[in-house]
């Protein structure tokens, strides 16, 4: 709600359920405009798409395809992952105020929120989040299967305080989050297909983690990839302004 509040303040607008169907181009194949699939038609001055690269692709007018720029995009392919909460009878000992990564073959980072989040402080309780992945194996399967899976994991990472059977800390509530196309995978070569948040395509840009910034896949390197892409959008301004005939520059809109 905070982020909503300060765009909302500084003039912009949040449309939820609103998703984009189609980049309609024009003539010189620039960005017309977004049509949502509730029929809305979202015309500005520049474009930014924050997207998973996924869905970005999905996207992409068949006139961009042949882009080096763009084709570079299909090296670039999410993998499934698994978010699983935790809520624990008591609190775990062996936890920091930290994001930690876990020597387990399923569990790939995880952290106790009642510690390192203050919004799920709880001096008596650990709430663990973690991530489960690689998860291509265990996306389809059931809940109490994953969750059986996990506590079979955390057992051997905290042997003293948690069983697989539930014996030591009792689960009192979870809640799982699938992501069937998550962060891009990290395989050879991959590196260079990482797009600049400044597509050729003038008044279009890009945002997310897998564009190209010093982080590899993370919410750090999303954050990142923001600030670069508004940079850049600021560098270009200019530019921008030249290239409309619509708007005064001092009145140039964003969607």
């Amino acid at each position: 709600r905070p982020i909503v509040d300060h765009i909302k303040s500084l003039g912009g607008q949040v449309l939820l359920n609103s998703r984009i169907q189609k980049i309609e181009l024009n003539s010189d194949t620039s960005v017309k405009q977004f049509i949502l699939s509730n029929g809305k038609i979202i015309n500005g001055d520049v474009y930014v798409i924050a997207t998973p690269v996924d869905i970005l692709k999905l996207l992409l007018p068949q006139e961009w395809r042949e882009i080096p720029y763009f084709r570079r995009l299909d090296k670039l392919v999410g993998v499934p992952v698994i978010n699983i909460h935790l809520w624990f009878d008591r609190k775990l000992k062996n936890t920091y105020d930290h994001l930690l990564f876990s020597r387990s073959p399923l569990l790939s980072v995880y952290a106790d929120m009642s510690v390192a989040c203050k919004e799920y402080y709880d001096p008596n309780r650990s709430m663990l989040e973690l991530v489960f992945a690689p998860a291509e194996e265990w996306i389809s399967r059931s809940d109490s299967e994953i969750i059986d899976a996990t506590m079979k994991e955390l057992a051997r990472l905290f042997p003293d305080e948690i069983a697989a059977d539930q014996s030591k800390a009792k689960i009192l509530k979870y809640h799982i989050v699938k992501t069937p196309r998550s962060v891009y995978k990290t395989v050879p070569d991959c590196e260079p297909c990482r797009p600049l948040q400044r597509s050729p395509i003038e008044g279009f840009y890009l945002a997310g983690d897998y564009t190209k910034q010093k982080y590899l896949a993370s919410m750090e390197g999303a954050v990142l990839s923001g600030k670069l892409c508004a940079q850049a959008i600021v560098q270009d301004y200019e530019m921008l302004a030249a290239r409309t005939q619509r708007f005064p520059v001092a009145e140039m809109t964003v969607a």
